[in-house]
C-alpha cells in the first residue's frame, strides 16, 4: 500500500472511530509503528488530525475553542521554552503588545525587572500578571470580553489599537501554515490580531509546534506580515524550511 492510500484509510478510520492508536494502525495496515507516526505527522502537517499521546484524534471532533483552563496545561514545557526564547526579541526600552494566549501569558510572567517597557494588551491575564510591576507602564484595551480567552475584542478595542504604535507584536495563535498564515476560531478575535499586527513595526508569534500545519476558521494574516515565528523543538526541519521560505525567520527553543 502506498503512503497516499494509508492517510486516506487512518483519516477515514479516526473519522469513524473518533481517533486512532499507532500499534493498531500498524498491526491492520502491516507496516512499522514508525511508519504510521511518519503518517500521522504528515496528516497533522495538513491539518487533518492532532497528535495525542498514541495516536491522533481528527480534526473535526476537535471543533470547539479549549478555554483558557484547558489550555494551560497542554504543552506547558513547550511554551515555557517558547517564552524564554521570547525575551531575545524585546527591545531595549519602547512598547510592546502582548496579545491573548497562555504562551504570551507566560512571557508576561517573565519580563525583566531591569528595563523600562510600555506593555499594551486586551487580554485580562496578562493585565493581571503585569498590574503591579513597578518598571512597566501598562494600557488595557477595552471591548467586549469573550469567555473562553479573556480578550477584549470588537470596534472599540480595533479603534483603540488604532492610536498606538508598538515597537513589537507578540502574538499567539491557534492556527499556522504555509498556505493559510495565521488563523483563530473567532471572527472578532481573528478582526484585533490584525489590529495588533498593523500597528506595531514588527510581529513575532509564539506557538507551540502542535499549532503548526493546522488551520482554523477566521484568516488573520498571511506569514509575509510576520517577521519571527517561535516555536519548540517538536517542529518538523522540512516544515521550518517551508515556513522559512514564505518570509519570517523560525525560531525553535
Amino acid at each position: 500500500m502506498y503512503a497516499p492510500e494509508r492517510h486516506q484509510q487512518i483519516l477515514a478510520t479516526a473519522r469513524a472511530d473518533g481517533r486512532v492508536d499507532v500499534n493498531r494502525l500498524a498491526e491492520d495496515l502491516d507496516v512499522t509503528p514508525e511508519t504510521i507516526r511518519r503518517d500521522l505527522t504528515v496528516l497533522e502537517r495538513h491539518g487533518l488530525v492532532r497528535r495525542v499521546h498514541g495516536g491522533a484524534i481528527p480534526v473535526e471532533r476537535l471543533g470547539f475553542e479549549p478555554g483558557v483552563a484547558d489550555r494551560e496545561t497542554r504543552f506547558a514545557g513547550e511554551k515555557e521554552r517558547v517564552a524564554k526564547a521570547a525575551l531575545d526579541e524585546l527591545p531595549d526600552g519602547g512598547a510592546v503588545i502582548l496579545d491573548a494566549g497562555t504562551t504570551t501569558v507566560r512571557l508576561a510572567e517573565l519580563l525583566p525587572s531591569d528595563r523600562e517597557l510600555t506593555v499594551v494588551t486586551h487580554a485580562l491575564p496578562v493585565a493581571m500578571v503585569l498590574a503591579m510591576r513597578p518598571n512597566l507602564t501598562l494600557h488595557l484595551v477595552g471591548g467586549t470580553v469573550r469567555g473562553r480567552t479573556l480578550a477584549a475584542v470588537g470596534s472599540w478595542a480595533e479603534r483603540e489599537l488604532a492610536d498606538i504604535h508598538a515597537d513589537v507584536a507578540f502574538l499567539g495563535t491557534n492556527g499556522l501554515s504555509v498556505e493559510h498564515g495565521l488563523t483563530t476560531p473567532d471572527l472578532a478575535e481573528a478582526a484585533v490580531k490584525r489590529a495588533l499586527v498593523a500597528n506595531a513595526r514588527r510581529t513575532v508569534v509564539l506557538t507551540d509546534h502542535s499549532k503548526i500545519g493546522r488551520v482554523e476558521f477566521a484568516h488573520v494574516v498571511p506569514l509575509s506580515l510576520v517577521d519571527t515565528i517561535i516555536t519548540d523543538s517538536g517542529v518538523e526541519p522540512e516544515l521550518v524550511e517551508e515556513l522559512e521560505a514564505a518570509g519570517p525567520r523560525v525560531v525553535t527553543a
